[in-house]
């Protein structure tokens, strides 16, 4: 008994320390990638960091001898469409949007995405809708209203503010499809080809859109395509999928509030982002709203 439960603890302990590495990664992303942005165009980068993901997760499968689990001929479509939503949609649009504005902005734009996945469940999966989760899309809209409130008035980009909204509709329609499908494809085979095929079309966009001469080969843009290629698709997915194969799917619901809380702390004290009312209560709500909408009221305390 005491050794269950001594393991008990070390199980719940390393998925705290899995949380928080998720949080801490997702939340410093936006400053990173804003600063390797000023040296580099935003799609070319998006290719190439994605790019280089795919090509060191699908080393690592191969090595960790997975390679039998790629089941290509039935899965492709899988691959592809993930490709799209997850990738090129996704990746694009954030990426683009960081371009135009604060990434502290960005991320709470960016990270309406689970209040989005409440209403699409409840349209697409037929997923309970109780009082809570209404109050929690309400709030969600009303920031999104409130942060977006400089770009109404032209203080802020208003493309930019398009490019992350664009990006939480892509990243909560391919969350759910990659929920729908989770069960038919190796979960990290379908990251290593979503960031292969993302990342290849999007280089391509950028190839045909951007001028390849403009990317200064220096510092801070290796400091975002390694930080991009490594720690921020690889291991933060590797675990995101590991924390959802042991049933932790809510507990990573309940802190995603916390990314844009950091992210905009992270870009006002390191690149002296301006902190206004409007991104202030726009983060209260959203936060709000991501928390009711994920709220479980039946389930019991852990």
């Amino acid at each position: 008994m005491e050794k269950h439960v001594h393991q008990g603890g070390e199980n719940r302990a390393g998925n705290i320390i899995y949380l928080m590495f998720l949080v801490i990664v997702w939340a410093s992303s936006f400053s990173i990638y804003k600063v390797a942005l000023g040296h580099t165009p935003p799609l070319l980068f998006a290719g190439l960091r994605s790019l280089l993901a795919g090509l060191l997760l699908g080393i690592w499968i191969v090595y960790r001898d997975r390679g039998a689990q790629i089941r290509w001929r039935q899965c492709w479509p899988i691959y592809l469409l993930s490709a799209l939503l997850n990738t090129v949609l996704f990746y694009g649009f954030q990426t683009v949007g960081i371009d135009y504005l604060p990434s502290g902005l960005m991320s709470v734009l960016v990270y309406f995405q689970p209040v989005l996945i409440g209403v699409l469940a409840w349209i697409w999966f037929g997923e309970a809708m109780n009082a809570l989760r209404i109050i929690g899309l309400v709030l969600g809209f009303l920031g999104v209203v409130a942060v977006s409130w400089e770009g109404i008035h032209g203080q802020v980009s208003a493309a930019g503010i398009a490019c992350g909204l664009a990006a939480a509709v892509s990243w909560a329609v391919g969350s759910l499809y990659v929920k729908k499908v989770f069960q038919q494809v190796d979960a990290m085979w379908m990251l290593t080809w979503q960031s292969l095929i993302g990342g290849a079309v999007l280089t391509v966009i950028g190839l045909g859109t951007e001028d390849w001469t403009a990317i200064a080969w220096n510092m801070p843009f290796w400091a975002g395509m390694l930080f991009g290629g490594t720690l921020g698709i690889p291991a933060a997915f590797y675990i995101y999928f590991k924390m959802i194969s042991l049933g932790e799917a809510s507990r990573i619901a309940s802190v995603t509030y916390l990314v844009p809380l950091l992210a905009v702390i992270i870009g006002t004290v390191f690149l002296s982002e301006p902190l206004s009312a409007s991104l202030l209560i726009g983060f209260a709500l959203i936060g709000s709203g991501i928390y009711l909408t994920n709220r479980n009221p039946g389930a019991p305390a852990k």
